[in-house]
């Protein structure tokens, strides 16, 4: 796949020589080199005709054209050069016995043997330049001459102009991205970044992968110091989605593929604003203390608390408000209030009070046919060390908010004393959440608070007291061993003959079984123990799927002609063979 040839380099390869690298803005993509050098044949000629080359291009892996003045250098930092006007690189490694380390192993890169100068040792190759991204596990291939091509992907762009209506621009507004993810399985929408728009009110999202989006205005005060005299009426101009709505739900998605530019122009209004007090009945509690407001289109606008007056105050526009607060420390809280502004000031809202937010107990139940394990270990925190055992030592659960544009959630509490083996979800706020649980004993069985079965739907959490998660485990699991299909494309991963994807395994709809992932099958095979048994497609990809919406049926219709559809049952082994899906498919 490499060529390695005992020549010295033409003058058209820019010399190698150990460079310090600089950040920019682009990011790394890392290809790993793989080869055996065979034995160099002795010359007559000087030292320095004896090299050791490894030449190659760099392409977009969208137009596939040559990139001209990309950096290409290795793992280690010590070699670097840039690619010549049609996207061609050459290193020039030490000749025998020369700058080489035995053992080197370079970390966060998948890096595998690169042979030379008779010395196994690992190295990786990264290329970058400004105005392209990193490609997680990208395709090396080689070319016709077996040299190697590296390809980087072209960075997206979302751009615009905010003008305020009745004025030029909008200096100084900010924008928000917004970008469709993927997360337990589910899509949902989530904050990205945000941009301040130039004197001429623009702005500029950069460096973003081929996927949704949506663009929309934060909230701006009219900075007219007119308006800003005793008695004035004040303005400010309220969320804006793009095109021009004022809900997320009916902002135009933006499709945006890698390497394109999309211009994004937005319009906002001004409104007058009105003053608003809202009274916190108990707002002493120490600690942190945030405030979010949500608009009846679910817009988001700013309040701020005053804590010598005990009570949340700012300016809003005409409309109807969900305002919720949450304090932050050992004895965290919340609270929200509901409250209607009308061309008027709200001078006195209704008192908010704050509630202790919900801990929620965990119990376990084992059902083992292993009745003989007595594992036990130690949890040390600062100068606390405790002894745990049981299921507090084997099981771990976290909560995940289900809502778009939250990031909240909730972990296990931290042993208290001695022999607290109690298992209990701490200081979780009101909200939706997807509860996630492992365990390296067995495998959880069931999840349930009441009537709902957590491991499908989320996990709905009110203020105040909450009932326990019932949790049932056992250790009669399904095994499921497999081998995939040749792939239909090369993997920069893979060594000639050799096979590597990730392995999906979906539950098919009102499956007992609970989706599992094996982060790559290596040589074709793939091995997964104490499966919950049901009914599973078994996917099998060239490349990771970072987004695969595995909980929604609809989405997961294009894979019905694809993968193997297995019935693993308790305690069983099953054995499938599954044609791996390229990127193109």
């Amino acid at each position: 796949m490499i060529s390695f040839r005992n020549a010295a380099p033409t003058a058209q390869w820019r010399a190698l020589t150990p460079l310090p690298l600089h950040a920019h803005m682009a990011l790394v993509l890392s290809i790993v080199l793989c080869s055996s050098l065979q034995a160099l044949a002795q010359s007559a000629g000087s030292e320095e005709s004896q090299h050791e080359v490894i030449r190659g291009t760099v392409i977009n892996s969208v137009t596939q054209a040559p990139i001209p003045r990309a950096l290409v250098y290795s793992a280690d930092n010590r070699y670097a050069a840039l690619t010549d006007g049609d996207g061609h690189f050459e290193f020039t490694l030490p000749k025998q016995g020369s700058e080489a380390v035995n053992g080197s192993v370079y970390s966060g890169l998948r890096a595998r043997a690169l042979a030379f100068a008779g010395h196994q040792i690992p190295v990786g190759l990264m290329a970058r330049k400004p105005g392209f991204l990193d490609l997680p596990d990208q395709v090396a291939e080689p070319s016709a001459d077996n040299d190697l091509t590296i390809s980087l992907l072209p960075e997206g762009i979302i751009k615009g102009r905010v003008a305020a209506a009745g004025s030029e621009s909008a200096a100084g507004v900010t924008v928000q991205i917004f970008s469709r993810e993927v997360e337990e399985g589910l899509p949902r929408w989530l904050r990205s970044a945000t941009v301040r728009a130039n004197s001429a009110g623009e702005f500029r999202f950069a460096e973003l992968l081929p996927g949704s989006y949506k663009i929309a205005t934060q909230e701006w005060m009219d900075n007219d110091p007119v308006a800003a005299l005793p008695g004035s009426q004040l303005y400010g101009y309220p969320p804006l989605y793009y095109p021009g709505v004022t809900e997320l739900a009916a902002g135009s998605t933006i499709e945006l593929d890698a390497g394109q530019t999309v211009e994004a122009d937005l319009t906002i209004s001004r409104q007058p604003y009105y003053p608003v007090r809202i009274p916190v009945a108990n707002g002493d509690i120490s600690g942190g203390f945030s405030v979010s407001v949500q608009g009846q289109h679910g817009s988001r606008y700013e309040l701020g608390y005053n804590h010598a007056e005990q009570r949340i105050e700012g300016m809003l526009p005409s409309g109807n408000y969900v305002v919720q607060v949450a304090s932050y420390g050992p004895k965290s809280a919340s609270g929200r209030a509901n409250i209607r502004v009308a061309d008027a000031p709200l001078l006195q809202g209704p008192s908010l009070t704050l509630t202790p937010n919900s801990s929620i107990p965990l119990n376990v139940k084992e059902e083992f046919n292993d009745t003989g394990w007595s594992g036990s270990g130690t949890w040390g925190e600062g100068k606390n060390a405790f002894r745990i055992r049981g299921p507090r030592l084997y099981l771990q659960a976290n909560l995940l908010s289900a809502d778009d544009f939250e990031r909240r959630g909730g972990s296990l509490r931290a042993p208290t004393a001695p022999n607290d083996d109690a298992l209990v979800l701490d200081s979780v706020p009101p909200g939706r959440y997807w509860l996630r649980l492992s365990t390296s004993r067995g495998y959880v069985a069931s999840a349930t608070m009441g009537s709902t079965d957590l491991l499908k739907q989320p996990l709905v959490i009110g203020s105040g007291a909450s009932g326990p998660i019932d949790i049932t485990l056992r250790d009669d699991g399904a095994e499921l061993e497999g081998t995939v299909g040749a792939l239909g494309e090369q993997n920069a991963s893979s060594s000639a003959g050799e096979i590597r994807a990730w392995v999906y395994c979906v539950p098919l709809p009102e499956s007992s079984g609970q989706f599992q992932q094996l982060g790559a099958a290596e040589e074709g095979k793939f091995n997964l123990q104490m499966m919950v048994p049901g009914d599973y497609r078994i996917l099998a990809f060239s490349k990771p799927q970072l987004r695969l919406p595995y909980r929604d049926a609809e989405a997961m219709k294009a894979y019905e002609s694809k993968g193997q559809v297995v019935h693993l049952s308790a305690g069983q082994k099953t054995t499938v063979q599954v044609q791996i899906i390229s990127a193109n498919e």
